[in-house]
C-alpha cells in the first residue's frame, strides 16, 4: 500500500465517523465544489450536491486530499462552461495566509534548495547567494508563532476595516481556520454578494492601504512649511495618525530607529525624528495640521506614512479576494497537506484559538490525535523541529528512523517529508 493510499483510507475513515455531522454552507445547493485526490494535483470542480448526504457519500466512497466549495452562487454551478453557471452573486472571500507575507519565524523553519546549483539555506531568499539563479524547491512549515500572526491580521481585518469602515455585521462573518498556514473569513451579505470584481479590487485596495493618496488625506507643501493630516478626519487618516501615536507611545527609541529603518529613512532624518517625536505626537493629539519635524520634507513625509500604512494593513491574499469565482476549503473537511480539519471558529473564540495547541476539543483541528506509536523514514533532507499540542517533535534528517504519535506521523505523511515503514 502506498503512503497516498494509506492516507486516503484515513480521511475516508474520518468522513465515515463525520457523518451525519457535516457543516452545512448556506445555499448549499448552489455552490459550486471541486476536489483534488491523492493520485495528481489537478483539481476536479464544477460539480454540485443537491444535499449534504450527498456530498458526504462522494468523501466517504474517494477520501480526497482537499475538499473546496464555491464562494459564488450559480443556478447552475455543475455547468462546466463559467458563462452558462447563471451566476447569482458572490460572498466577500479573504484569505489570510503566512506564504503570502514574511514573518521573522520563517528564518528558522522554512527551508530553500536552489534547483540550478543545490544550494540551501533558511527563509526565502530572493535568489540563490551562489549561483543568483531564482528556481527554489521550497519547504513551508508551521509554527505556533506565524499562526498567532495570520489571526491578528483577521483580528485587524474584521475590528479595524470590516465592522467600522464597512458596517459589516458580526453575524454575517464566518471564518476557518484553513488546516494549515491561515484563515479564511467570509461575509454572507445580500448586498456584499453584489459587489463587482472591480467593486472587490476597490475593497482590497482600502483595506490593504495599496494607492492611498496622501495628497487626498490633507498632506501638502505650502512654502517652506508641511500640512499633514488631521486625526478628527475618519478613515485612514485617523488610522495612521492613531498608530503613529500607539507606536511613538509605546516603542522605546531603540524600536523606533529599527522600525524606521525598515521604512528606508537614513540616520540623520530617523535621529531628527526622535529628537520631535514627543513634540510630533501633541500636534496631533490637539489636530494641528502644521507639522514641524526638522528635515523632514514632503518626500520624506511620504517615504514615512507609506511605512505606517505597511503597519496598519491587512495583508489579505488580494487575487482570492477579487476572484469571483474562486474556491475556498470546505469547513469540516481535510487539509491535506497536514491531515488538520478546516476549523470553522466564531468570533468570540478567534482570540484565544490555538489550532497547534487547542483544549476546546470541539474546536481542534487535530483530528487523528492519537498516543498509538508509528514508525516512519524521514525523506525530506532536513525536517525542523515541530510543536504540537505541548510537545516537540524533531529536527529530523534524511533517513533518520523515528517513532511518533500517529496525529505526528499522519501530518509529516501529508507534509511529504517522511514514508511509513
Amino acid at each position: 500500500m502506498t503512503d497516498n493510499t494509506y492516507l486516503k483510507r484515513l480521511f475516508q475513515a474520518y468522513y465515515r465517523e463525520l457523518k451525519p455531522n457535516i457543516p452545512v454552507i448556506s445555499y448549499f445547493e448552489q455552490r459550486e465544489f471541486g476536489f483534488i485526490p491523492w493520485d495528481k494535483q489537478i483539481m476536479i470542480r464544477h460539480l454540485s450536491f443537491k444535499t449534504p448526504g450527498s456530498l458526504l457519500k462522494e468523501l466517504i466512497e474517494n477520501g480526497p486530499r482537499h475538499v473546496y466549495s464555491s464562494g459564488s452562487l450559480y443556478l447552475k454551478p455543475d455547468n462546466s462552461n463559467m458563462n452558462k453557471k447563471e451566476y447569482q452573486g458572490c460572498d466577500l472571500i479573504i484569505d489570510i495566509d503566512v506564504d503570502h507575507f514574511y514573518t521573522s519565524c520563517k528564518d528558522d523553519h522554512d527551508r530553500w534548495y536552489c534547483k540550478e546549483c543545490s544550494e540551501s539555506g533558511k527563509g526565502m531568499p530572493s535568489k540563490c547567494p551562489k549561483c543568483k539563479k531564482t528556481k527554489f524547491k521550497i519547504l513551508n512549515w508551521i509554527c505556533d508563532n506565524c499562526l498567532k500572526i495570520a489571526k491578528g491580521e483577521i483580528m485587524k481585518l474584521v475590528y479595524n476595516f470590516l465592522i467600522p469602515d464597512f458596517g459589516v455585521k458580526e453575524s454575517d462573518i464566518k471564518i476557518a481556520f484553513s488546516g494549515h498556514r491561515g484563515y479564511h473569513l467570509k461575509v454572507e451579505n445580500e448586498k456584499i454578494r453584489q459587489l463587482s470584481s472591480e467593486a472587490r479590487r476597490e475593497f482590497v485596495d482600502y483595506v490593504t492601504g495599496e494607492n492611498i493618496s496622501f495628497e487626498v488625506l490633507g498632506l501638502r507643501e505650502i512654502g517652506l512649511n508641511i500640512y499633514g493630516l488631521i486625526k478628527s478626519n475618519i478613515g485612514w487618516s485617523q488610522k495612521i495618525l492613531t498608530k503613529i501615536e500607539n507606536i511613538v507611545n509605546n516603542y522605546s527609541n531603540v524600536q523606533l530607529e529599527h522600525l524606521l529603518l525598515k521604512f528606508g529613512l537614513k540616520r540623520n532624518i530617523i535621529t531628527s525624528f526622535l529628537n520631535s517625536k514627543d513634540d510630533f505626537v501633541e500636534t496631533i493629539s490637539k489636530n494641528r495640521s502644521l507639522w514641524i519635524i526638522p528635515n523632514f520634507g514632503i518626500t520624506t513625509w511620504n517615504t514615512f506614512l507609506n511605512g505606517i500604512i505597511h503597519e496598519i494593513g491587512a495583508k489579505i491574499d488580494e487575487p482570492v479576494t477579487v476572484d469571483i469565482h474562486r474556491l475556498i476549503r470546505y469547513p469540516g473537511s481535510l487539509h491535506g497537506a497536514t491531515g488538520f480539519k478546516v476549523q470553522e471558529i466564531e468570533l468570540n473564540e478567534l482570540e484565544i484559538f490555538n489550532p497547534l495547541n487547542e483544549n476546546n476539543e470541539n474546536l481542534n483541528p487535530i483530528v487523528f490525535k492519537s498516543k498509538n506509536i508509528q514508525k516512519i523514514e524521514i525523506i525530506e533532507t532536513f525536517v525542523p523541529p515541530t510543536e504540537i499540542a505541548g510537545e516537540i517533535y524533531g529536527p529530523y534528517k534524511k533517513e533518520d528512523k523515528v517513532e511518533v504519535p500517529h496525529h505526528i506521523a499522519v501530518f509529516l505523511l501529508c507534509k511529504g517529508v517522511a514514508k511509513t515503514l
